[in-house]
């Protein structure tokens, strides 16, 4: 699992020419902790904990490989604006548009770890990054 989300994340990141990047352990144990809460209660939101970035991913269980979750994220990519600073870089207006993308290349990310969980029919995908990205007034890459 650890490098198949890795190669899916690193993808995005060489797009824009930002360094890969690395898998973290205690990032990925994290990850999973929250993905089996969220999938055992059955609910679906960002958790509280702070000192890194969350992105969540949820989906009818077996229904999508890793991979495809990782790129709905990156898909988001379509209503990016290059070279804008956080939140004014989507076209639609809502950074929430673009939010996961924007976390997955963010230069200053270095590393990334997650968790998948299933539970009422349902597959959910946790990946956590080191440092935060996402910041007021300071451009991804």
């Amino acid at each position: 699992m650890p490098d198949t989300l890795l190669e899916a994340h690193n993808l995005y990141r060489f797009e824009v020419g930002v360094p890969p990047l690395e898998w973290s352990e205690s990032l990925a144990a994290s990850s999973q902790t929250w993905a089996d809460h969220l999938a055992s209660t059955d609910t679906f939101a960002h958790s509280n904990a702070d000192g890194y970035g969350e992105n969540l991913w949820k989906g009818t269980a077996g229904a999508y490989s890793l991979t495809e979750m990782v790129n709905s994220w990156g898909d988001e990519k379509e209503y990016f604006i290059p070279n804008a600073a956080f939140p004014n870089l989507s076209t639609t207006g809502r950074w929430t548009d673009v939010g996961h993308y924007t976390q997955i290349v963010w230069r200053d990310t270095t590393a990334v770890g997650c968790g998948l969980a299933t539970g009422s029919g349902q597959d959910v995908l946790v990946c956590r990054y080191s440092p935060p990205g996402n910041y007021q007034g300071q451009k991804p890459f």
